[in-house]
């Protein structure tokens, strides 16, 4: 078989202050048909897998474009127009092939293409003819649509939040591709809308559940796959909000049926997947004393695996008001502050401006007289077994407050490139770390507890804050929702 592969892949945050332009691509690293002779990174490790069991089983690798960009605002539409055309083209040059996979994220909105995913797969089926088969690996943070059901043969999505099983969900489309291509299945999706907008933590209850019940069940009793697609809140798109995915061997209705009864059990559950945390103070004044901790504090609505730009003060600044010492917060995007501390060196003292750079959404800039304690270059961070690049990390003390500042926007995965710079972790009262679950599987285990702030931001947790646009049905709990019998 002939296999064409390619990535183009980011999460548009519809409310986000920052645009993605070609920057936000060339940042993480733009490759024309040789990403697989590169180290892999969280998005495109898809493409390694798939070239590596194609050529393990005998299969002609076709590689085009793999581009992503970290999570900000909506694409420009001219490198959505030019990277989307450059495959195209490479599909026509790769002649007649056999199988297309796709890594995308499933949530990427350009300028004018609101459903880019769906943009995309629609092209490259008119390209290639109803009788190639497209499969498509994506991020549960999606939006589920109908054109990409549409113009797609099987669409997996993550099962882990955090995204731990992006290489097992890539062998997996794999083996369902080829399976269905030489005859051995006959895959048929169906999808069941759960009129909901929630998040979903997969380490624990509710959710550790459901998906231990969808591993389960895969491969037994002709049912293929099983996706849950959570959604992605700040994305402003028609298809907002959560939807199950069923994919069943040549049987239309166990596919429907399996994916409402999912569907219905996570509706059934919404409460506790309803989004919105305790503010700052009210953590805080929970807290009391901070004896006994480290205590993690996620600063949910200033990830910028989001879209969200990294640099709000707002907890900063009421740790500040309180006089609280032995704090460590991580990781703000401030370029500038990075070089500045750089040309000072390790060891020196020196007035600096943090944060609040961006626009309101990162609150007001913070004055402190800091020292600089250490500097890393070309750091990194683990999510899961990819590795994410972290640019140039400072560590600056301000008298007894520790501030990691990067020169690269990336959210908080990992602990490891802070403890390289020599912080003592389990000396800290509070690790305030710029993530809303990524950092979990890595930083729980170093804490007393894990407490979900709520704070002004490009990632509002309240929905009623959240200005849709575009939203094309009524989704609980932005209205009163009764799911209805015949739903997808």
């Amino acid at each position: 078989m002939k296999i064409f592969i390619a990535c183009l892949a980011t999460e548009s945050n519809s409310f986000s202050p920052l645009p993605t332009g070609w920057s936000g691509y060339e940042e993480t690293g733009i490759h024309y048909g040789d990403a697989t002779k590169h180290a892999p990174i969280a998005f495109n490790i898809a493409l390694h897998e798939w070239r590596r069991a194609a050529e393990a089983e005998g299969h002609e690798v076709v590689e085009s474009v793999s581009a992503m960009a970290q999570p900000a605002g909506p694409t420009v539409q001219d490198v959505y127009d030019t990277l989307s055309a450059r495959i195209c083209d490479d599909l026509r040059g790769a002649g007649d092939v056999d199988i297309i996979l796709l890594k995308m994220h499933g949530a990427m909105i350009a300028e004018q293409t609101i459903d880019c995913e769906g943009d995309l797969i629609s092209r490259l089926r008119a390209i290639a003819g109803d009788d190639v088969l497209i499969g498509g690996e994506f991020d549960p943070h999606a939006h589920l649509t109908d054109l990409m059901l549409e113009a797609a043969d099987l669409l997996v999505f993550y099962k882990e939040y955090p995204h731990t099983d992006i290489a097992e969900r890539a062998q997996h489309l794999f083996k369902l591709a080829v399976d269905a291509k030489s005859g051995k299945t006959r895959p048929v999706m169906r999808t069941f809308d759960c009129r909901m907008i929630g998040m979903y933590h997969t380490p624990v209850g509710p959710m550790r559940d459901i998906v231990d019940k969808q591993l389960a069940m895969e491969g037994q009793d002709g049912v293929l796959s099983l996706s849950f697609v959570h959604g992605f809140p700040w994305g402003d798109s028609p298809d907002v909000g959560s939807k199950m995915l069923a994919i069943c061997d040549d049987d239309a209705d166990k596919a429907a049926r399996l994916a409402e009864e999912f569907g219905r059990e996570i509706w059934d559950l919404r409460e506790q997947f309803r989004i919105g945390q305790p503010g700052i103070v009210e953590t805080l004044d929970e807290l009391g004393d901070l004896s006994g901790g480290p205590f993690v504090l996620a600063d949910v609505a200033d990830n910028a695996g989001g879209g969200a730009p990294s640099d709000s003060t707002f907890i900063l600044q009421e740790i500040l008001r309180r006089g609280i010492k032995d704090a460590m917060l991580a990781l703000y995007w401030d370029p500038i502050l990075v070089q500045i501390a750089e040309d000072a060196g390790v060891g020196a003292t020196l007035p600096v401006r943090l944060g609040g750079k961006i626009g309101p959404s990162s609150g007001d800039p913070v004055d402190l007289a800091v020292t600089v304690r250490a500097i890393g270059k070309k750091m990194s961070q683990r999510l899961g077994d990819a590795p994410m690049a972290a640019g140039t990390i400072v560590w600056l003390e301000a008298d007894g407050i520790h501030l990691f500042v990067g020169d690269t926007r990336t959210q908080v995965f990992d602990p490891q490139p802070f403890q390289e710079l020599g912080i003592d972790l389990a000396a800290m009262k509070l690790l305030v770390v710029k993530s809303t679950q990524h950092f979990y599987d890595l930083w729980a285990p170093l804490a007393t507890s894990v407490h979900y702030v709520s704070t002004p931001g490009a990632m509002p947790f309240d929905v009623a804050e959240i200005p849709y646009t575009r939203l094309s049905r009524d989704v609980w709990p932005l209205a009163d929702v009764s799911l209805m019998t015949e739903n997808a």
